[in-house]
């Protein structure tokens, strides 16, 4: 994100997805019924799921961003292991939300 030197008090948050929760988000397949869960964090460590700061989730913050510069954030992803699921390419969309 670049902000101007006006904008002050800004948040990212992620949405859930198309599971519908934090507690697990779902890869799903074009078709068939299989599920991947995995998450997203915004630390390595994976301890803080990236939401909205909700159900345990934490989101980005910053009172007073830097001006006219770019901003980049990293986001970590696991993929828990040990699933069965179909070979296959799943997905999910998940929404990236900035207030300011």
């Amino acid at each position: 994100y670049r902000c101007a030197a006006a904008d002050r008090n800004v948040s990212i948050t992620l949405s859930t997805g198309g599971s519908g929760s934090y507690a697990a988000r779902q890869l799903r397949p074009a078709s068939g019924t299989d599920r991947l869960d995995y998450n997203l964090y915004r630390d390595a460590a994976r301890t803080q799921i990236w939401g909205d700061g909700t159900g345990g989730t934490t989101y980005f913050f910053i009172n007073n961003p830097p001006n006219n510069r770019d901003v980049n954030l990293s986001v970590y992803g696991r993929i828990l292991a040990g699933q069965d699921v179909t070979i296959g390419s799943y997905t999910d969309t998940v929404i990236v939300t900035i207030n300011f």
